[in-house]
């Protein structure tokens, strides 16, 4: 829909920049709390590009967006809005197709614990390593909690082609 903003995203840097001196950072606007599913899953929402995800085991390398409608999760991986970013304290969520648009989750499956996943934003790199897996009903929100500690929630729709039960990754931040 034309009311509906397109892609808020910075230049990608030309040389070897750091993060204090790369293009301007992404705005984000957090709610105080979880957003909560809407009742449409293609409910109006802007599509943000907010940086990118790696994760060598599986050879993904995607971009990352920021909302909790379709609109951004079938672009690819969205940031849950209200929790927090990757690399700050607490529960970094984000939802991932498997089977449909980009299927950036397709082999989530295959992860296994210490296996990295590298989220890129605003010029600053956040590394976690897998702890742990699950499967759980898409009713089971609890996958999205606050935690004490840096940790994130990458899950997608399971058993491939089903969306009967939520596969979620669970990891840590690793410290420098």
């Amino acid at each position: 829909r034309a009311d509906i903003p397109l892609l808020v995203e910075p230049p990608t840097p030309t040389s070897t920049t750091t993060a204090t001196t790369a293009a301007p950072a992404v705005e984000i606007t957090q709610p105080s709390q979880r957003a909560s599913v809407p009742r449409d899953a293609y409910a109006p929402e802007p599509i943000v590009r907010i940086g990118t995800l790696e994760i060598p085991r599986i050879g993904l390398v995607t971009p990352i967006f920021h909302g909790i409608t379709m609109r951004n999760i079938d672009l690819g991986p969205s940031h849950w809005p209200g929790t927090p970013m990757p690399g700050e304290n607490g529960n970094t969520v984000f939802p991932g197709h498997r089977v449909t648009k980009t299927k950036p989750f397709r082999n989530i499956d295959q992860l296994k614990p210490g296996d990295q996943a590298i989220f890129t934003v605003n010029g600053v790199r956040s590394t976690y390593v897998m702890t742990g897996s699950m499967i759980v009903k898409p009713t089971q929100m609890e996958i999205t909690d606050p935690t004490p500690t840096p940790t994130a929630a990458l899950f997608a729709c399971h058993p491939p082609g089903s969306a009967k039960f939520r596969y979620v990754v669970r990891m840590a931040l690793v410290q420098d």
